[in-house]
């Protein structure tokens, strides 16, 4: 940006100098050719004084000859002859062609002297303009670089900025490769004895109930505020309240594999984090009324693509 304003400026200053000479040669010019145009003129006006003298000479020998009386008076008192030409010619009333014209050329010789120191004005009006402008260029030039320095920072910051955040926002969206084959087992979440077993075959019973009912899960026997462990690594998909289970987690461990965990409280994770296998991820919570009879226990529950699956088969 800036050589090209340098260059504009160059250009300007470049074109004003010869626009500056073409004036003064246009002028001068011109002062030479009326001034030639007025010494032809002032020559065909010259006044010839002395055929006019030898011409009075002849007329007043003429009188004398004829003897005129009136002639002769004025020849013997000794006056000078009066000739109306030559008084009018004399007389300073008498417009002179010559003089006017020599008055008006040395006008115009004025005017073209004036004209001239105008035009070498005006080109020094543009050095000493474009001097200005130069040295304003170069009293800017720092201050332009360093507001160009401090842009190029600032965008600089600002795309670090960005990617740093964008960054931050995909490692907390990105769901780490969490993988739970059918061969992979899982750790007791807590030791206790199994209170009702995994039944989705067929009806088992409930003793704060009263009846008999199908169990997608297995209640583990517990203490109440016993940490409760991580059984696998997964991440956290969600957190709620549930009536019969109480505070739950639900964690995902990879290839549609889910662990459920009930009766929970003082939970030390949230959704979204990644536990590993044996992280305490809360503590045994005061049972529901669902199951008041059955006493402290862990809800236990195991499912694939949202299936129940029993989780006695996987536990090592």
């Amino acid at each position: 940006m800036r050589r090209r304003r340098r260059s504009s400026f160059r250009k300007e200053k470049a074109i004003m100098l010869v626009s500056s000479c073409l004036v003064l040669t246009a002028l001068t010019a011109t002062g030479l050719y009326v001034r030639n145009k007025s010494q032809d003129k002032e020559d065909g006006y010259v006044v010839d004084f002395t055929a006019l003298e030898e011409s009075n000479k002849e007329k007043a020998g003429e009188a004398q000859a004829d003897g005129s009386t009136g002639d002769g008076q004025l020849a013997d008192s000794g006056e000078l002859d009066y000739d109306p030409s030559f008084q009018e010619a004399n007389s300073g009333d008498v417009d002179n062609p010559g003089m006017n014209m020599l008055g008006s050329t040395a006008g115009q010789n004025q005017a073209s002297l004036e004209n001239g120191q105008a035009g070498e004005g005006l080109a020094d009006a543009a050095q000493n303009e474009q001097a200005a402008k130069d040295e304003e260029l170069a009293a800017a030039d720092p201050a332009e670089e360093v507001l160009e320095a401090n842009a190029a920072d600032a965008i600089a910051k600002t795309d670090d900025s960005s990617d740093t955040a964008k960054r931050d926002e995909d490692a907390m969206n990105t769901t780490p490769a969490l993988d739970f084959t059918d061969s992979d087992t899982l750790v007791w979440p807590i030791v206790g004895n199994v209170l009702v077993n995994y039944s989705m075959d067929k009806t088992v019973y409930f003793a704060t109930l009263q009846q008999y009912k199908y169990n997608p899960a297995i209640i583990i026997a517990a203490t109440q505020g016993e940490g409760i462990a991580a059984a696998a690594d997964g991440q956290v998909s969600s957190v709620y309240q549930d009536p019969e289970i109480g505070m739950a987690v639900v964690v995902n461990l990879g290839d549609g594999y889910e662990l459920t965990y009930g009766q929970l409280t003082d939970l030390t994770v949230a959704e979204g984090d990644v536990i590993t296998t044996g992280e305490i991820i809360g503590k045994v919570a005061e049972p529901t009324k669902y199951y008041s009879v059955e006493g402290c226990n862990v809800y236990f529950k195991l499912t694939k693509d949202g299936q129940p699956v029993n989780p006695l088969n996987r536990l090592s």
